[in-house]
C-alpha cells in the first residue's frame, strides 16, 4: 500500500532554536492570567466571560428598540431613526473591543531580580558565610518637584514606575492603573484608559437616544388614537420596558461618566482617588484643566511594551542555590501594604497571616482582596521557605513574616538562620524551645 510521504520542511530548525531548543510566542509562555484569541492578537484578563454579558446587555435592547420602536417611527421621521440607532450600537461595541481586547500598558517581567544593593544587617550568620542581600522595598523618584515612592514588585522582580500597580486578578504590573473593570473583563491601564471613557460615555448617549424616542413613540400614539398616557403606554409595552430599562441603565453609565470627567479634569486615576485622596494633599500629576484633557485625548498612545506574538526561546530551568548567602526579598518580614502615601501598613495578603503573640489567625479585610482591582501588593519571593516553629508559633507553609501588636514587622533570627541554611533542620517548637535547645547543646 503506498503511503504518503509527510511533507519536506525547508527550515528543519523553524520548530525549534538555534540551540535545538523548542521556541514559541510569547503568549503561550506568559506569566500572567490573561487570555489570548486569534494567536495573540487580542488580549483580555481571566474573567473574558463577562464581557459576553456586557455585550448582550447593550445588543439586546438596540435589537428591540429597532424592531418594535423605531420601525414604527419610519414614517414620522424616515428611515434614519434606525440607521442612526445601528450605527451607534455598532460603535459603541467597537470601543468595548478596543478597551477589552488590547494590552491596557502590561509591563513585561524581569526574568531575574535586579541586583541586590545593601546588605541585610539584621542577619545573623556564621563564620565563613555570605550575608543576605537585601533590595530596598521602596525608592524615592520626583515627580514635578514632589518625592514619590516606587515599591518593588515580587511578582514581577523590578521596581514599579511611578502610577503603575499591580492588579491580582490579571497578575501583571499595569501603566497608569486606573482599575479592573469586570464589565469590560480587562485592566483599564495607560493605553486603553481613553477606548474605556468613550465607551462608558457613549453607551450614557445610546441610552438618552432609545429612551427619548421611545417617549416620542407614545406621543405619536397619543395623537393619533386621541387617548390617555397609560393606554398608550398599554399599546407598547416594548417601550416601557426600556424606558425602565434606560432610566437604571444612564444612573450607572452617566454617574460613572461623570465620575471620570472629574479624574480627568484632576489627572487622577480611580486608584489613586480611592488611596491617596490627592485632595488633601499635593497631587504631582495635575497638570492643569486643558493640559489634563489633552493628555488623555490628543496624545498618542504608546506602543505596546509586548509583543505577544514574537518568537521566545524556551527558559532553562535554573538549578537551585546553594547554601550560604543569598538574595532576601524586601517584603520579607515586612509589612505588606501602602506605605506609599506614609499611611499605616496593613497585611495585604489574601491567605491568613499571624496578627499577633497570641498566635491567632487573621483574614485580609481590606480594599485589595474585596474588589479585586485594587491589589498593588504582589506575591512574597520567601514563600518557599520551609516551616519552623519558634516560640509557640508554627510558621505558615506560605508564609514567612511575624505580625506583631506594636505595628513593627522585623524578621526573626531563627527564619534568619532558616533561610540561609545554617539554622537547625529540626527544631522543636514550643514554649519550652529555649530550654530544651540548651538542653541539646550542654548534653
Amino acid at each position: 500500500m503506498y503511503v504518503v510521504p509527510p511533507p519536506q520542511d525547508s527550515d528543519p530548525n523553524a520548530a525549534a532554536g538555534g540551540d535545538g531548543s523548542q521556541t514559541l510566542r510569547t503568549y503561550q509562555t506568559w506569566k500572567g492570567s490573561n487570555i489570548f484569541f486569534l494567536r495573540g492578537r487580542f488580549v483580555f484578563g481571566p474573567d473574558v466571560r463577562s464581557l459576553l454579558l456586557t455585550v448582550f446587555l447593550i445588543a439586546a435592547p438596540a435589537i428591540v428598540f429597532c424592531v418594535f420602536v423605531a420601525r414604527e417611527l419610519i414614517d414620522y421621521l424616515g428611515i434614519s431613526i434606525i440607521v442612526v440607532a445601528a450605527a451607534f450600537t455598532f460603535y459603541v461595541l467597537v470601543l468595548l473591543l478596543l478597551t477589552s481586547g488590547r494590552d491596557p500598558g502590561i509591563i513585561p517581567r524581569n526574568p531575574y531580580p535586579p541586583e541586590p544593593e545593601v546588605y541585610d544587617g539584621n542577619a545573623e550568620v556564621g563564620g565563613g558565610q555570605t550575608p543576605q542581600l537585601r533590595l530596598p522595598r521602596t525608592k524615592d523618584v520626583v515627580v514635578n518637584g514632589i518625592i514619590v515612592k516606587i515599591k518593588y514588585c515580587d511578582t514581577c522582580m523590578l521596581y514599579r514606575p511611578p502610577r503603575c500597580s499591580h492588579c491580582s486578578i490579571c497578575n501583571n504590573c499595569v501603566e497608569r492603573f486606573d482599575h479592573h473593570c469586570p464589565w469590560v473583563g480587562q485592566c483599564i491601564g495607560l493605553r486603553n484608559y481613553r477606548f474605556f471613557f468613550m465607551f462608558v460615555f457613549s453607551t450614557t448617549l445610546l441610552c438618552i437616544y432609545v429612551f427619548g424616542f421611545c417617549w416620542v413613540y407614545i406621543v405619536k400614539i397619543m395623537d393619533a388614537d386621541n387617548t390617555s398616557i397609560w393606554k398608550a403606554m398599554l399599546k407598547t409595552p416594548a417601550s416601557i420596558v426600556l424606558i425602565i430599562y434606560t432610566f437604571i441603565c444612564v444612573w450607572f453609565v452617566g454617574g460613572l461618566s461623570v465620575f471620570h470627567l472629574y479624574l480627568i479634569s484632576t489627572n487622577q486615576t480611580t486608584y489613586e482617588n480611592f488611596r491617596y485622596r490627592y485632595d488633601q494633599r499635593d497631587n504631582p500629576y495635575h497638570k492643569g484643566l486643558v493640559e489634563n484633557f489633552k493628555e488623555i485625548f490628543c496624545t498618542s498612545i504608546r506602543p505596546s511594551k509586548n509583543h505577544f506574538r514574537a518568537k521566545v526561546p524556551q527558559e532553562p530551568v535554573l538549578p537551585p542555590r546553594s547554601g550560604g548567602g543569598g538574595f532576601i526579598s524586601p517584603n520579607m518580614g515586612k509589612a505588606v501594604g501602602d506605605i506609599e502615601m506614609g499611611r499605616k501598613p496593613i497585611w495585604g495578603e489574601p491567605a491568613a497571616g499571624f496578627g499577633d503573640f497570641d498566635g491567632s489567625l487573621s483574614r485580609n479585610s481590606g480594599l485589595d482582596s474585596k474588589d479585586g482591582g485594587f491589589d498593588d501588593v504582589s506575591s512574597d519571593l520567601s514563600r518557599t521557605l520551609p516551616a519552623a516553629g519558634t516560640e509557640g508559633h508554627a510558621l505558615h507553609p506560605r508564609r514567612s513574616s511575624w505580625g506583631r501588636k506594636s505595628g513593627s514587622w522585623d524578621i526573626s533570627s531563627e527564619v534568619l538562620a532558616v533561610a540561609a541554611g545554617i539554622g537547625e533542620s529540626n527544631r522543636v517548637g514550643g514554649d519550652n524551645i529555649g530550654s530544651q535547645t540548651a538542653g541539646k547543646w550542654h548534653a
